[in-house]
């Protein structure tokens, strides 16, 4: 009888597994497409010279001055695409690509990097909450895919969901970061064109300017087809263990 449960019980995971391959599969596909377009976007605008002639390091520098912020460092960091503002040690940081170059991408990149350092000087909710939830988030995303394989081998040789649930509190702690991301990527941006747009001295043509929000809008789209995965992987795990609980 026991080897008769155990066979249902695997049959059980296997058909979960076909609907996961079925609710990833098109969101893997809508990432590497929306990866592809922003850097193909940001290959394009990098190759366009800025009119005002600026470095990223002077667009960001500036950006933070006309704002009122001098306590932020604006540093060089290696890499492609690294780009990132850390607001525990108050520094903004660009990849050297952006920090040097004198092109539109490279100014949108600062100007939206530096839209967060406006964030935390003016104390935006969405990103302290953010801010706040870092540490824990760093922690679950390092065991999380470990915890879950874990759990799902557990439920389906034993059928014990503790350590599945787990992982489950787990991912669900990653999507809501995923989730609280996106209005603190869309504002950094939105802050970053308003300032790009009424300071001339930047971006001197309309064509900048949109070529710019190009840039920045698929950016953004990174950070949506991510919460989608991230919460698209929440209901998958959530419907085996749930769907254990009512066997």
């Amino acid at each position: 009888m026991g080897t008769l449960f155990d066979i249902c019980r695997m049959k059980n995971i296997h058909k979960k597994m076909g609907v996961y391959l079925i609710l990833i599969i098109p969101v893997l596909l809508l990432s590497m497409f929306v990866q592809w377009r922003f850097r193909n976007k940001f290959s394009k605008y990098a190759e366009m010279q800025l009119s005002s002639g600026l470095s990223g390091k002077e667009v960001a520098e500036r950006m933070l001055h006309d704002n009122g912020i001098y306590d932020v460092k604006v540093m060089s960091t290696e890499g492609q695409l690294t780009d990132h503002y850390n607001p525990s040690d108050k520094t903004v940081n660009l990849s050297t690509d952006v920090y040097y170059s004198r092109s539109v991408a490279a100014a949108a990149v600062a100007a939206h990097e530096c839209g967060h350092a406006v964030q935390q000087a003016k104390s935006y909710n969405w990103l302290q909450l953010r801010s706040s939830m870092v540490p824990v988030v760093s922690i679950s995303s390092n065991l999380l895919q470990w915890v879950l394989l874990i759990g799902v081998l557990l439920i389906g040789f034993t059928g014990n969901p503790i350590v599945l649930a787990i992982g489950v509190v787990g991912l669900a702690l990653v999507t809501i970061f995923s989730i609280i991301t996106l209005p603190v990527e869309f504002d950094a941006s939105n802050r970053a064109l308003a300032w790009l747009k009424n300071n001339n001295g930047v971006m001197q043509t309309q064509e900048e300017n949109a070529q710019a929000k190009d840039a920045l809008w698929w950016a953004a789209m990174t950070y949506v087809v991510a919460a989608v995965g991230a919460l698209a992987n929440l209901l998958y795990y959530a419907s085996m263990l749930f769907g254990r609980s009512r066997d």
